[in-house]
Formats: C-alpha cells, structure tokens, sequence
C-alpha cells in the first residue's frame, strides 16, 4: 500500500492504515508504535487522538458515510 487509507466506522473510530505521518496543529510529529491506528471521534477517549472504544460507553452515533451536505 503506497497511501493511507482512512475508514470511518458508523458509531466508532477512524481507522488509519498504511503510511502516514501523523501531526498535532503545530506540525510536532504524533508518534505511533503501528501501521494501523485508530481516532476518537466521539472527543471522550481518553488517549485522545487515538480510540480507547469510550465511543460505546457513552453511546456516540456517526455514520459510517458522509452526511449529507458536507464533503471533503
């Protein structure tokens, strides 16, 4: 694989697979231990940026698709 591949999860995380570099708004590198990681979304977790699955506890609910009138 020779990009990243980002896949949201309906009520869960972003999955992030392949190469990639991941950054905080200053541009300070985020160190990661693996090929594969996944983003809160639901802004509970507790290792934010990364998913500590607090997105069951406290019953978080995105689609897995892109909601209507946004697109990247």
């Amino acid at each position: 694989m020779d990009e990243a591949r980002i896949t949201a999860y309906r009520d869960g995380p972003l999955i992030v697979r392949g190469p990639f570099r991941l950054e905080d708004q200053d541009g300070r590198r985020i160190e990661t231990q693996r090929e594969t990681i996944a983003l809160c979304r639901c802004g509970k977790s507790r290792m934010r940026p990364f998913c500590d699955g607090t997105h069951a506890l406290v019953r978080f609910r995105a689609p897995s698709t892109a909601e209507s009138g946004r697109a990247g």
